[in-house]
């Protein structure tokens, strides 16, 4: 009894100091919102100056960093507050066409610019989900497929349906994935060696995944190296 005791004081205190790191994360990434946007805004009307080539160089490269800086400090406010339960997640109902139309419109132009082939095959499927974290968690899957892909390729939305589950397939014609990295992209700040070239902070799958498992779903990726990758997102129909 005593044993038992003292494993469960332990482990509520592991709980309440995970707990305050967690809330300290969304605080401090809180605060950082308007310095980083003032730093942003800044940097444009520094853009505006008349500056030599190094000193455009170097405020493109200030840009660059802070857009960085936001996205992380962003990621890092959703991520701590769904983990905290600052914001829960309202499955219901609903057309799973709408939600996935705004998330392609959102990407259609980055991808255009970039040469890709972006497409949204029609689907009059329905689960049960929230329409805006999932579409948070789709809009990370397309980032991702645009980001990774070469120009000339392509990406392809659709859905299938299950008796119990509405699948929704992310399919790109990207570098591919490593077996032995598959599982590690869904962690937390989690990046390759072979795409640390390319703009990221690694918590785009860790959200995304976060976000499905929380609805009573889950999340499967299939790919190889060389042939693309296949996000699938499974939804509850009931």
């Amino acid at each position: 009894g005593e044993y038992l005791e003292s494993v469960d004081t332990a482990s509520q205190a592991l709980q309440e100091e995970k707990d305050r790191i967690k809330t300290l994360v969304s605080d401090i990434a809180h605060q950082t919102r308007t310095p980083v946007a003032n730093l942003l805004l800044y940097t444009q009307l520094l853009g505006e100056e008349d500056l030599s080539g190094q000193g455009k160089v170097c405020v493109q490269a200030l840009e660059a960093q802070a857009e960085k800086l936001r996205t992380l400090m962003e990621a890092l406010v959703k991520t701590s507050r769904l983990e905290t339960g600052m914001l829960a997640l309202c499955p219901t109902p609903n057309p799973v066409g709408p939600m996935l139309e705004e998330a392609v419109a959102q990407f259609a132009p980055g991808a255009a610019e970039k040469g890709l082939t972006l497409t949204l095959v029609p689907t009059g499927a329905a689960a049960r989900f929230d329409p805006k974290w999932t579409g948070e968690a789709v809009c990370n899957l397309l980032d991702n497929g645009v980001k990774y892909t070469p120009a000339g390729g392509r990406i392809t939305v659709s859905v299938t349906l299950y008796e119990l589950f509405c699948r929704i397939d992310v399919a790109d014609t990207g570098r591919g994935i490593p077996e032995g990295a598959q599982g590690a992209i869904f962690q937390r700040f989690y990046r390759e060696a072979a795409v640390h070239d390319v703009e990221g902070v690694g918590l785009g799958l860790f959200l995304t995944r976060e976000i499905v498992t929380r609805q009573g779903g889950y999340v499967k990726v299939s790919s190889a190296p060389g042939q693309g990758a296949t996000f699938s997102l499974f939804l509850p129909r009931g």
